[in-house]
């Protein structure tokens, strides 16, 4: 059992990070203002983390059984409903976060769901955000001329019903 745990800790967090350093790459490029943010000031690593993690999830979705009636929203659910929950939405949610749809490393708004919530809560939470915290602005230091190599438009990505939404692939260019 702990053996089968591990293998699917090190599978999980492996797909799962690449993708958010990807997609958090894409992202940034996609905001030249951020990306010259955290440039500019390395100490938004971590804050900027957690934005990306608000603005992007790489897990969209949770399916979950209701284990008692509860009313949420107005809308009742009885015990042993089915019932599908998404992350991307609740991140999104304007009432929880102002602008939403909007980018910004310096957002104070924090408690997104982007890895769960509660008893559901990601077990390798910590390990995925001190790798992105390394990963992202060593990214942008060591490339400070870095940028897209085709039209945003043109970057692949898997499809949002996928298990882990990411991009298929990054085409990247910088100035030697």
């Amino acid at each position: 059992e702990l053996k089968g745990m591990a293998l699917i800790l090190l599978s999980a967090g492996f797909d799962t990070t690449a993708n958010m350093i990807a997609l958090g790459a894409f992202a940034l490029l996609e905001n030249p203002e951020q990306l010259a943010a955290l440039r500019a000031d390395p100490a938004l690593a971590g804050p900027a983390v957690e934005e990306l993690l608000r603005y992007l999830s790489v897990a969209k979705q949770f399916v979950r059984v209701a284990l008692e009636d509860v009313e949420l929203g107005g809308h009742p659910i009885k015990a042993g409903t089915t019932v599908i929950l998404s992350l991307g939405t609740a991140n999104r949610d304007p009432e929880r976060f102002p602008g939403p749809h909007r980018l910004d490393l310096r957002r104070q708004d924090g408690g997104h769901l982007a890895f769960g919530h509660g008893i559901h809560q990601c077990l390798g939470q910590q390990l995925a955000r001190v790798e992105l915290r390394v990963a992202l602005p060593a990214l942008v230091q060591r490339f400070p001329t870095l940028r897209l190599a085709v039209p945003a438009e043109q970057v692949a990505l898997r499809p949002e019903i996928a298990d882990i939404y990411g991009v298929k692939s990054l085409p990247v260019t910088w100035d030697a």
